[in-house]
């Protein structure tokens, strides 16, 4: 895989990922300094599958051309769901997320690039991915193997410093075979703790959290969101209801360990 052109040089980084449809969750890390004094604001992927899809999208189109959007797997179910091009898949609240959506959204999401490159202050180039890059639903982790790491990273342009990603809702940061790897963790649908998790790049790479009122979060999407199950969707998940313990369980055959499957976001 050749790294793609880069978009630019920025200094300051925000990087929001797995926003999954939810708005408070959203607003609340736009509202932080570091984010609204960003260079640039990178989004990557899973952004509307959730209770607030629209509106959402409208927000974080918003940010202008300050934005560099990633594909996410979930982002690409929902235009294959609004295309009809599938039927089903694995999250229940996609179908209904694909039907809220105007065509000019749906259009937005078909466009997106698998990954997006910047170099950033101190970092130097950084590659930007949803999942990997060069599938937008494989599983890596911060304790996933050396050899699974060369296996998903082997085609990255030598020049790639750092390599950001999203997908597994759980923010960390490692060395593999010399390259920085970086997951801010989920805005909207965290596992292990409750909070929008996200990450602020250059000149070294800051994993934060913004917390946020969840009771009026959740109180607010039930109120808002036409979701038939958008309370107990909103509880769960911003209240992380799944531990961080739980989620690799299921997560962590996923990256090539021996084990049965199991959904992941």
């Amino acid at each position: 895989m050749e790294t793609p052109a880069s978009l630019g040089y920025a200094s300051r980084v925000a990087v929001l990922s797995d926003i999954h449809g939810v708005l408070p969750a959203l607003e609340s890390v736009l509202s932080e300094p570091d984010v609204a004094g960003a260079d640039r604001v990178v989004l990557t992927g899973d952004l509307a599958a959730g209770p607030q899809p629209r509106e959402t999208l409208d927000m974080l189109a918003s940010l202008g051309e300050r934005a560099v959007w990633i594909r996410g797997n979930a982002d690409r179910e929902l235009v294959q769901l609004a295309h009809g091009e599938v039927g089903t898949v694995p999250d229940p609240i996609a179908p209904w997320a694909a039907a809220q959506l105007r065509a000019d959204q749906i259009e937005l999401l078909a466009g997106l690039p698998l990954t997006a490159a910047l170099e950033v202050a101190g970092l130097g180039a950084v590659l930007f991915c949803h999942a990997t890059p060069r599938d937008d639903e494989e599983v890596v982790l911060a304790d996933s193997r050396l050899e699974r790491w060369a296996d998903v990273l082997g085609s990255v342009a030598p020049e790639v410093t750092a390599v950001v990603c999203g997908h597994t809702h759980m923010p960390f940061c490692r060395l593999a075979h010399g390259r920085l790897v970086v997951n801010p963790g989920s805005v909207g649908m965290p596992y292990g703790r409750p909070g929008a998790h996200w990450a602020l790049l250059g000149p070294g790479v800051q994993l934060r959290r913004t917390v946020f009122d969840t009771g009026a979060a959740c109180a607010r999407v039930a109120a808002e969101s036409s979701y038939p199950d958008a309370a107990e969707w909103a509880d769960f998940y911003l209240n992380a209801r799944a531990t961080d313990a739980e989620a690799l369980a299921v997560m962590a055959p996923r990256d090539g360990r021996a084990g049965s499957d199991g959904p992941v976001g």
